[in-house]
């Protein structure tokens, strides 16, 4: 599996539908995703799911209007329940060199969401040509795309709640599941964090808000600095834990450590899942979801250094954890050779 730093051919985005969860939320949450979309775009195609044509048209109108290359968007109209791509998005693993999507089942994390539509957006796009000849297997596993991280180089990152909890895979043990994923991954080991999480993330621990490879030596980490928080025990532990990770020639990875966003509630005063540990890696750039305070600048520097050579773009995304995610959450990357434009009106 693909490292996110490794050439890429487009992101997929779904954008919030008027009549979802994001309704109440949609004059300040469209900028956001307008925002996105436009980084992208500079970068790379950007593939815009849209609930029907009159928001495809409208919303790809104003991209244009605001500088994005004409070459570089790609849009369809498509039923979704919600617009969390990362985790009903294809997955993709490169065999001998030739890419292949991988479509897990997705059960809106463990049964907690209707999920029945998202479930079958990368069927549709496979039919529709966006990815061209490359061939995509539906796999009854459920795994969403937030739950691990690859180093590109055969080991997987992901937290034991999450991929264990009962409601994704019952019956399938520990073990057996590392074996499947080891299988279709083409994974050489996982590392399991058994602790971590955030207030509000409703994932049971998806890695991406946590923890990620910036490298086959660096992994960048949520840290916290507020003891009265209710996951700091948890977070101080994952971080006892990443310390004693290895990489496979037997080195401690290097670990950069986050700064802590700080208190971030909704207007109900419940707790928000802020983290820069959840940005998205681009061709020539990294999009870091930034919360309007002081550490944003730090988080930052810190991913600078991470990725040389690729530019740090800070996309505000408080509205976006007001429905539990964030940036990395939304997307899906599309290694080299899969996005392909079906037929000229696609684009």
């Amino acid at each position: 599996m693909p490292a996110e730093w490794e050439a890429q051919s487009g992101i997929l985005l779904t954008w919030p539908r008027a009549d979802g969860d994001w309704a109440a939320l949609l004059p300040e949450v469209e900028p956001v995703f307008h925002a996105i979309a436009l980084a992208i775009a500079q970068h790379e195609t950007v593939l815009l799911l849209c609930a029907d044509r009159r928001q495809r048209d409208r919303v790809r109108k104003a991209l244009l209007a605001s500088g994005a290359p004409a070459a570089n968007l790609l849009a369809t109209v498509m039923a979704s329940n919600d617009t969390w791509s990362r985790d009903f998005g294809p997955l993709t693993v490169l065999d001998q060199g030739r890419p292949r999507l991988l479509d897990f089942t997705f059960n809106g994390w463990g049964g907690k969401y209707p999920a029945q539509l998202d479930n079958a957006v990368t069927g549709q796009l496979h039919r529709q040509g966006f990815f061209g000849n490359t061939p995509c297997e539906p796999l009854a596993l459920v795994l969403e795309g937030g739950s691990i991280d690859s180093d590109g180089a055969g080991t997987l990152l992901t937290t034991a709640p999450c991929l264990l909890q009962p409601g994704r895979n019952p019956g399938l043990s520990r073990q057996a599941l590392e074996i499947r994923l080891r299988s279709l991954l083409g994974a050489q080991r996982l590392l399991w964090l058994e602790h971590g999480g955030l207030a509000g993330d409703d994932t049971d621990g998806h890695v991406d808000m946590l923890a990620r490879f910036c490298s086959t030596t660096t992994i960048a980490f949520q840290t916290c600095d507020e003891p009265g928080y209710s996951h700091y025990g948890e977070l101080q532990t994952m971080a006892r834990e990443l310390r004693q990770f290895r990489t496979p020639g037997g080195e401690a990875y290097r670990l950069v450590g986050l700064p802590w966003p700080g208190v971030h509630c909704d207007h109900d005063g419940q707790r928000l899942p802020a983290s820069y540990a959840n940005f998205l890696v681009l061709n020539g750039a990294v999009l870091l979801p930034v919360y309007g305070v002081p550490a944003d600048d730090e988080a930052a520097r810190l991913l600078q250094d991470c990725f040389p050579g690729r530019e740090v773009v800070q996309v505000p995304c408080w509205s976006l954890i007001r429905q539990y995610g964030s940036l990395h959450c939304l997307t899906m990357q599309f290694p080299q050779g899969v996005l392909t434009p079906p037929h000229p009106h696609a684009s």
